[in-house]
């Protein structure tokens, strides 16, 4: 009697470049934001130009086509951050569950591989540097606004992004805010942000203070709503996408542009950490920080008010003994 011999499937049917396409279409639009379909094309445009375009889905599930997968990430992506890495291969993986649900595929070429390992980031504060190239970045007047607003009051994004027109204060540059816990507190900004706010509102008294740029597609709470332009307020979502896409070279100074496809930005949060931190490192005093940042407790400040390695470095040369004397 004969023996029955399993072979694997014959390469037909979708190339990478088109299922690639599919998977992206089937979800653009619905469950994934703007900023999602980019990154989730980013990742599977770069394995496309890494496998070929003749390269067939059917392919990786024979262990030569896993193979040619393997590589292909691991030519694209195993310079980067662990957490870049990361990203890109739960995007991979994902299209690669879709496959399989819609009977492209039938097993998971990427099984057994690694989940790069991401590290705590204690580095999170930008430097004064930074923080001043980014001030310089060509954007709109309400990105110029937000950014600057969120540095000098180190205020939490989401209070900044849910302030209305009435909330501000602005001969006193300050606003009312609702932080956590629905406590009503003041953040207090400084003359960059008094400068922008006129631009900003150009006119407007009323409503949200940060604006969508176009007009809402689907019903939304009045008090979210412009009642002279008829725009919404501004999402955290898509304040934390521009962030992130405007910030990507500023991130990876080291990187030529045409490689940073699929690399990240910086976090909008990034902004009050580098403000609080860079208050410590100027001396403010401890109940000067918890009150700016309204933590409840000097513990929860902590990994905030955190002096960075310049910093340190400067405060031991000031205090060398040998430098004190040779500048008497």
């Amino acid at each position: 009697m004969g023996q029955v011999h399993q072979f694997p499937r014959a390469a037909t049917g979708d190339t990478f470049v088109a299922g690639a396409g599919r998977f992206i279409a089937e979800h653009t639009g619905t469950a994934w934001s703007d900023g999602t379909t980019v990154k989730y094309r980013q990742t599977l445009d770069a394995l496309a130009g890494r496998l070929g375009p003749g390269f067939v889905l059917a392919e990786l599930d024979t262990p030569a086509g896993a193979e040619r997968l393997r590589i292909a990430f691991d030519e694209r992506f195993a310079r980067l951050a662990p957490a870049t890495r990361a990203r890109h291969l739960a995007a991979l993986r994902s299209a690669i569950g879709w496959w399989r649900v819609t009977g492209r595929l039938a097993s998971d070429p990427t099984l057994g591989w690694a989940r790069p390992k991401v590290t705590v980031d204690t580095t999170r504060a930008l430097t004064v540097e930074q923080v001043d190239a980014l001030f310089r970045l060509d954007v709109p007047v309400r990105e110029r606004t937000l950014w600057r607003m969120l540095y000098e009051t180190a205020a939490r994004a989401n209070e900044i992004l849910l302030l209305d027109v009435g909330d501000c204060d602005r001969p006193s540059n300050r606003a009312r805010v609702t932080g956590k816990g629905g406590d009503v507190g003041w953040v207090h900004w400084q003359t960059g942000t008094a400068r922008l706010l006129p631009h900003l509102l150009a006119g407007r008294t009323r409503g949200p203070l940060f604006l969508a740029d176009r007009l809402p597609t689907r019903a939304t709470p009045t008090g979210d709503l412009c009642p002279d332009t008829g725009r919404a307020r501004l999402s955290y979502r898509r304040a934390a996408e521009l962030f992130d896409q405007h910030t990507v070279a500023l991130a990876h100074p080291d990187i030529a542009p045409a490689d940073l496809g699929g690399l990240s930005g910086w976090d909008l949060h990034q902004l009050r950490h580098s403000a609080l931190t860079h208050d410590a490192e100027s001396g403010t005093s401890t109940p000067l920080l918890l009150a700016r940042s309204r933590h409840a407790s000097v513990r929860s400040l902590e990994r905030y008010a955190r002096p960075g390695p310049e910093a340190v470095a400067r405060h031991v040369a000031g205090r060398d003994p040998a430098a004190r004397r040779r500048s008497t």
